[in-house]
């Protein structure tokens, strides 16, 4: 079983510390508790209130956020407090008390089109997950029970999903006048009953560490090209319902090859984006780098 991990992440406001997790605690639900009376039905948020200097417990799918009194300084506490947190989540812990009439979650979902004419958001109020995924046949999706079940509807090719939606690649036997009703109320129906959408029987920490790794033996220009698709590129293209993967990088061709996710897939508009949008802030931020950018599944 995935042991959980707590990632420590300062906010905006200086009170307040976000105690992320590598799983999710609760079914896309979020609460929030002023005092320890109010936390009755968060045993979690209970034990949090035992701390002198905790305000505010917030409790959302993926993460803790916390607000202190003025009494201490985050830095002095905030390792003690993600350590009892592993602890206590560790040690089978339980984060909500379920109701019945709290186990229905109010979900709304809504579709909206992207660049790519066969590919379709649809966005949830909702956070969904907490890396993308993609899933271009249902073998593929053996990890994902919302994919498998939506590859049962015969005009779904392809499935990809990030933080709060999911991009729906449809083949040309179906117009999404005629669909798009039937997959937004599926998809909605299936997140409000709190199902599961990624299988978490694998370990994300195990993941992270693997991909740390592989990021560390590249070589420097390859380290640059990720980071700048990483903060530029990747954020305007999950707009778009789709995203972007670094491949490779030839020192001598000074080629640099990508894979294209999502609605961004197959997508008319793509090399368009790939050649005046990438390849030239490449080719401005990295100098004499970087000569072509190619998607090897373009």
């Amino acid at each position: 079983m995935t042991r959980y991990k707590v990632n420590i992440q300062r906010t905006s406001n200086d009170n307040i510390v976000k105690f992320e997790l590598n799983q999710f605690i609760t079914n896309h639900e979020s609460f929030e508790f002023s005092n320890i009376d109010e936390a009755t039905s968060s045993p979690l948020a209970q034990q949090l209130f035992y701390l002198p200097f905790v305000k505010k417990v917030y409790i959302s799918s993926n993460f803790i956020a916390v607000e202190r009194f003025n009494i201490v300084s985050w830095e002095d506490v905030q390792e003690e407090v993600a350590e009892q947190l592993e602890n206590y989540l560790n040690d089978d812990g339980i984060v909500i008390i379920q109701s019945s009439e709290n186990k229905k979650v109010p979900v709304t979902v809504y579709a909206e089109s992207t660049p790519n004419p066969s590919a379709m958001k649809f966005v949830a109020n909702k956070k969904l997950v907490v890396s993308p995924n993609e899933f271009i046949t249902i073998d593929d999706a053996k990890n994902s029970p919302i994919a498998t079940e939506l590859f049962q509807f015969p005009f779904v090719k392809s499935v990809f999903i990030d933080e709060n939606y999911i991009s729906i690649t449809k083949y040309d036997v179906a117009n999404w006048n005629d669909i798009t009703m039937e997959l937004r109320e599926f998809i909605r129906s299936y997140i409000e009953d709190g199902k599961e959408i990624i299988n978490t029987s694998s370990d994300p920490k195990k993941e992270t560490e693997r991909l740390d790794k592989a990021f560390e033996s590249l070589d420097d220009t390859s380290k640059e090209i990720i980071n700048i698709l990483e903060e530029y590129v990747k954020p305007a293209v999950a707009s778009d319902g789709g995203n972007i993967i670094f491949d490779s990088y030839n020192q001598e061709s000074k080629v640099v090859k990508v894979i294209l996710q999502g609605a961004c897939s197959g997508c008319p508009s793509s090399t368009f984006t790939l050649k005046n949008g990438i390849e030239n802030m490449l080719k401005e931020m990295l100098k004499d780098k970087v000569s072509m950018v190619e998607a090897i599944n373009g």
